[in-house]
């Protein structure tokens, strides 16, 4: 088993890995340099595979023995057939799509279920943070400056509840978390949670 622990894992793959069960089929869409697909192959003997677009991020997957693919998530997901996974992943990653509704949709054609961590623009940081400086504010859990390729669209967990009413798609749990601690938000969510976990049926 390689040595990978919950402690090094942010906090929305942590809250992501408690909805995993064991031997499912895993698809993580930008899956960055694998530390969750290892994660979950280590404690959920899950069978995993992930798509990303960086190619020292692939050859840091594959150094870790994952099946992983380069290329990006549209061309990426039109390959697999429907109901091929029973969970597709999409983690901090949905700020940068083109698309979002066409990956929404292929993301629950090819998985039983989908699950997207967002960092959340709401917070009530970035709302002070652009009425005392008047300059747009950085996510919480997503340190990247305006200009930073690649360029993220800024939105809300608000943002994402509505996306998903005005497109049909099912939100069956939902987490919301306080920075990199455990801690879980039960209230003011959209103006208390740096993060949230939702997933989608």
């Amino acid at each position: 088993m390689n040595g990978t622990n919950d402690s090094m894992l942010r906090a929305d793959l942590r809250a992501i890995a408690e909805l995993i069960c064991p031997g499912e089929k895993v698809l993580d869409l930008g899956c960055g340099d694998g530390t969750l697909l290892r994660y979950l192959s280590d404690t959920r003997q899950i069978t995993g595979r992930g798509i990303e677009i960086s190619e020292p991020a692939v050859l840091a997957c594959v150094s870790k023995g994952l099946s992983v693919r380069q290329g990006n998530l549209e061309e990426g997901l039109r390959d697999y057939p429907e109901g091929a996974f029973d969970t597709v992943i999409l983690s901090q990653t949905i700020p940068y799509l083109n698309n979002p509704d066409f990956i929404i949709r292929e993301m629950l054609r090819v998985g039983r279920r989908a699950i997207v961590s967002l960092a959340n623009w709401g917070h009530w940081r970035c709302r002070l943070s652009l009425l005392l400086t008047g300059r747009a504010p950085m996510a919480p859990g997503l340190p990247q400056v305006w200009y930073a390729s690649p360029r993220a669209r800024p939105l809300t967990v608000r943002d994402f509840a509505d996306f998903c009413a005005q497109h049909g798609v099912r939100i069956t749990t939902e987490v919301y978390l306080n920075g990199d601690s455990p801690s879980v938000i039960r209230r003011a969510k959209n103006l208390l949670a740096t993060i949230a976990v939702f997933e989608l049926g």
